[in-house]
C-alpha cells in the first residue's frame, strides 16, 4: 500500500472536522482502517487551548475544592478552584484527561464540546503530519547503510588495496563478491569519513566536490535477471516439466552477523541450511563450490538442475553460481522471482516457519557450528507433515538421490518421538 500523500492528510483533516468516523474517512481514500487510525494517532498534536470566557482549571478537583490563599505574597479572597493558577501552584493538583481521547477518532477535531472544554486538547493538522513526514523520510535516509562488521570489512578491502595504488574502481571489480555497495557509495563514505581511508590517498576523489547522491541498491550484476525472469523460469518448466526445481533463500539472525543460505527440494519437502558469516554474493558462491567439491559435479548437476531465488543482492552473480569451479562447464540454471513476489518460492518460505521455531527471529546466529545447523536440520527433515503424507523428508530424499548425500553432509533421521523443533535444541 502506497504512502499517506499530502492530499490524503488534508481530506482526513477535513473528515475529522466534519465528524466523519475513521471507517468513513478510510472507505472515501480507499485505505484501511488501521492505516488511518495509526496516522492520526501518530501525528496528533497537543494543544494549550482555553475556552472563551471559562477559567482554564484542568484538576480533577476543581467541582468540590474549597482551598484558599495558595498563591505566595497576594491577598486573594477567591477560591483556588476558580482561579487558572491552581495548576502550578496547588500541591493536590491532579490533572484531568478527557476519555475522548483515548477513544476513536482520538483527537478534537470536530467535537461539539471543543469550544467550551478547558482541558488539555489534542488536534490532527495536515501540514504538521506532512512536515514530520518527510523530516522522518529525510533521516532514514542520513548516514551509512552498513552494520559496523560491514563497515569494517569494507573499509579493510579499500585501504589495503589503496596502500598500493590501486583505485576503488580496480578493488571492487577484482573483490566484487565481497561488495554490498557501489562504487559511487565507497567514494561517499570515504568522504563522510566512514572508511578510514584518507581522501587524500585517491587523487580522483580529490579532484571531484563531494555531491549528495540517492543511493542505489547494489547487485554484482545489475542485468543478472536477464533471461532469467520468472516468465523464463515458467518456460523452462514448461519444456522441461520433469526436471526437479530447488527454491534457495536467506535466514538472517542479528543484521550483519552471520546467516543461512537455505536450498528447499520442492520434489521431496527436504531443506538444507549452510552457515555464512556475511550475506554477499561470495559467500553463496563459497558453498556452492563446496557442495561441488564434496559431492562431484556430476552429483551437484543432478541434485541442482534448476534452482529458483530471490532478489537479494547475494544471489547477484548467476554466472558464478551456474559455473561450475571444476570444469568451467554450466552446473545449473537460477532464475528469478518477480520483485516483491516471495510466493512465488512459497515452498522454502513456508518451511522457513519449521527453522523459526528453533531459529526464533532476531536470535544470533554468531555462536553456531554447521554441526549445530545440521543437528537442526535432522530435526526438521524428521517432522512428520500432512504435506507429505507424513513421510520425514528425508525418508523421501533417500528414496530419490540415496542415502551417501545426507550422509555427507551429517544429517540423519531422528525418531518420531525424540523429534524436537524449540530453541533448546541448539541452545549455546
Amino acid at each position: 500500500m502506497s504512502h499517506l500523500t499530502d492530499s490524503d492528510r488534508l481530506q482526513i483533516e477535513h473528515g475529522l472536522h466534519r465528524q466523519m468516523s475513521l471507517q468513513q474517512i478510510a472507505r472515501k481514500l480507499g485505505k484501511s482502517h488501521s492505516t488511518i487510525s495509526r496516522e492520526v494517532l501518530k501525528h496528533r498534536v497537543d494543544s494549550d487551548k482555553g475556552a472563551v470566557g471559562r477559567i482554564t482549571n484542568r484538576c480533577v478537583f476543581r467541582r468540590n475544592c474549597e482551598v484558599y490563599n495558595l498563591c505566595p505574597g497576594r491577598r486573594c479572597q477567591r477560591k483556588c478552584s476558580t482561579c487558572r493558577n491552581c495548576n502550578a501552584v496547588c500541591p493536590k493538583f491532579q490533572e484531568d484527561i478527557c476519555r475522548k481521547l483515548s477513544i476513536p477518532p482520538y483527537v478534537c477535531n470536530g467535537c461539539p464540546e471543543e469550544h467550551k472544554c478547558v482541558l488539555k486538547k489534542k488536534f490532527y493538522h495536515h501540514a504538521t503530519a506532512q512536515q514530520a513526514y518527510q523530516q522522518v523520510l529525510l533521516e532514514s535516509r542520513k548516514g551509512a547503510n552498513l552494520t559496523e562488521t560491514e563497515r569494517a570489512a569494507v573499509s579493510a578491502v579499500i585501504h589495503v588495496g589503496i596502500q598500493k595504488g590501486q583505485s576503488v574502481h580496480h578493488i571492487m571489480s577484482s573483490n566484487k563478491d565481497l561488495f554490498t555497495v557501489c562504487e559511487k557509495t565507497v567514494y561517499r563514505y570515504v568522504n563522510a569519513g566512514i572508511i578510514r581511508t584518507k581522501r587524500g590517498d585517491m587523487p580522483r576523489s580529490c579532484m571531484m566536490k563531494p555531491r549528495k547522491r540517492k543511493s542505489l541498491e547494489h547487485k554484482v550484476d545489475s542485468k543478472c535477471r536477464i533471461n532469467r525472469t520468472h516468465d523464463d523460469f515458467n518456460q523452462y518448466r514448461e519444456a522441461h516439466p520433469d526436471t526437479p526445481v530447488v527454491e534457495i533463500d536467506s535466514v538472517i539472525g542479528r543484521v550483519g552477523g552471520k546467516v543461512l543460505l537455505t536450498m528447499h527440494f520442492n520434489n521431496c519437502g527436504l531443506m538444507l541450511a549452510f552457515l555464512r558469516n556475511a550475506n554477499n554474493s561470495q559467500s553463496v558462491i563459497d558453498v556452492f563450490n563446496m557442495m561441488e567439491k564434496l559431492f562431484s559435479l556430476e552429483i551437484f548437476t543432478r541434485l541442482f538442475p534448476v534452482m529458483l531465488t530471490d532478489n537479494g543482492s547475494e544471489f547477484s552473480n548467476p554466472t558464478a553460481l551456474e559455473t561450475s569451479s571444476i570444469s568451467g562447464t554450466q552446473r545449473t540454471r537460477i532464475f528469478y522471482c518477480n520483485p516483491y513476489s516471495s510466493w512465488q518460492k512459497g515452498h522454502v518460505e513456508n518451511n522457513h516457519l519449521n527453522l523459526r521455531k528453533v531459529l526464533s527471529k532476531g536470535r544470533s546466529f554468531e555462536n553456531f557450528t554447521q554441526t549445530d545447523i545440521n543437528l537442526m536440520l535432522s530435526h526438521v527433515n524428521s517432522f512428520a507433515r500432512k504435506s507429505l503424507n507424513d513421510v520425514p523428508a528425508i525418508t523421501l530424499f533417500e528414496t530419490i538421490y540415496g542415502k551417501e548425500i545426507l550422509g555427507k553432509l551429517g544429517i540423519t533421521l531422528i525418531s518420531p518421538n525424540a523429534v524436537c523443533l524449540l530453541p533448546e535444541l541448539i541452545s549455546k
